[in-house]
């Protein structure tokens, strides 16, 4: 079982955010709660190449931003590593400056498609070329002055939109970004802060160019995507009772606790409160033995896209199907999760069908154990961590390092909630 108070490590996303507009504001930043996960430091490199000074100490950044248009052409290639928010974010933000550079990453990035942010780019104007008409690395960009756009997004995608909104900042005149279903909105809501002019109204984001966004100091809540391994724990696990503080419940985020709720899980939010416009809370989480299947589709898949893996774990434990389907974007994460999660899943003893845009996992089934691929995946790894807490054997990983991409010392305090 896990018992157990804990505060979790900064949000991945808002930790990438807050480094990239932190470097192009005018002024000192601090970030507090900072993920020192792989990804994120990956962020830190690629904009000290740019001439950003920027302090790592602890948990505390220290950001001396250089203004919109004061990055410098960078001192080597950027290497963005695992991290594709990385990637996609800055390639809007290297669209608009006035010199030329050349990203690229680790293997699993090489099979990431980045012609959706490519092409919107170069109707703006930017001179992109790369691999396979840019739309794998090496990505080669040359910047310069950009054109408004008028975009209709053909996929619900939070690290592509705000590339273009980013990209937007340095565009001639207003551009508005339309999207089909409402994916996460911490660019939106901390370009706000920084003195950014945007609008968002529904489903359309209007972006005007401005001549500069001022410094801002920022707290990083707790990663809901990271917590979720530890709720998926205490829910399924006989015994357990887990509070984890400060967690942030951005509202294009918690498709999970909706699920869980509509599973039968014991979730409770106490205690919300607001931090640099962000929503947080506590969450209660309690062992529920009575858990029930459930359809998870194109409605609520942007809300929860990167809990997929742990979400099925948890099905395995719930009475009858959980249906999981308009989950195509699976495909092209840091491995293709949908094989990924179905195969493993298979081999430890659970019971589930592939789709060709998701999976159906029967419940409920006694995981046996074995030996699972983790494709150098962190979520498939932590996910399957999850699972071996009631499998009859042990859940065998082939690695674990790359865990520290988004969450460092999660098996630490796996053990130490176990205790």
């Amino acid at each position: 079982m896990l018992r157990g108070t804990v505060e979790l490590i900064g949000d991945k996303s808002i930790s990438h955010r807050a480094i990239m507009l932190s470097s192009i504001s005018k002024g000192n930043n601090k970030i507090s709660n900072f993920l020192m996960g792989e990804d994120c430091l990956s962020t830190v490199a690629c904009f000290k190449k740019m001439g950003v000074d920027i302090e790592l100490n602890n948990k505390e950044v220290f950001v001396k931003g250089v203004g919109l248009r004061g990055l410098k052409t960078p001192s080597d290639i950027l290497d963005v590593g695992n991290s594709g928010t990385t990637i996609r974010l800055m390639m809007g933000i290297l669209a608009g400056q006035n010199f030329e550079s050349t990203i690229i990453g680790d293997e699993s990035i090489g099979k990431r498609p980045m012609k959706r942010v490519s092409n919107p780019l170069r109707s703006m104007g930017c001179d992109i070329a790369g691999k396979d008409d840019a739309n794998y690395i090496p990505i080669n960009i040359k910047g310069g002055k950009l054109n408004h756009i008028d975009y209709h997004m053909p996929i619900s995608s939070a690290q592509v939109k705000s590339a273009l909104i980013l990209a937007s900042l340095y565009g001639n005149e207003s551009s508005i970004i339309h999207e089909k279903v409402k994916s996460r909105n911490h660019t939106e809501i901390m370009l706000k802060s920084f003195g950014a002019d945007i609008e968002v109204n529904n489903l359309d984001i209007k972006i005007n160019p401005v001549e500069e966004l001022f410094n801002k100091d920022i707290y990083v809540p707790g990663d809901i995507s990271s917590a979720a391994f530890l709720i998926v724990g205490a829910l399924i696990c006989e015994g357990s009772e887990v509070l984890i503080k400060n967690v942030g419940l951005n509202e294009t985020r918690v498709g999970i606790i909706d699920v869980i709720r509509k599973m039968n899980g014991n979730i409770e939010v106490v205690e919300e409160h607001e931090i640099c416009g962000e929503k947080v809370g506590n969450l209660l989480v309690r062992y529920s033995p009575n858990l029930i299947g459930t359809t998870i589709d194109k409605e609520i898949i942007p809300r929860l896209i990167d809990e997929i893996p742990i979400i099925a774990v948890l099905a395995t434990q719930a009475d009858g199907d959980t249906i999981i389907k308009d989950a195509s974007e699976l495909k092209v994460k840091e491995s293709n999760r949908i094989k990924s999660i179905v195969e493993n899943l298979n081999t430890i003893g659970a019971n589930v069908i592939e789709l060709e845009d998701g999976m159906i996992i029967k419940g409920k089934r006694k995981l046996q154990g074995g030996k699972i691929l983790t494709y150098s995946d962190h979520r498939i790894a932590m996910s399957f961590s999850v699972a071996n807490l009631i499998s009859e054997n042990k859940v065998l990983l082939d690695s674990d390092k790359s865990i520290d991409i988004s969450f460092p010392g999660f098996n630490n305090l796996l053990k130490e909630l176990s205790k």
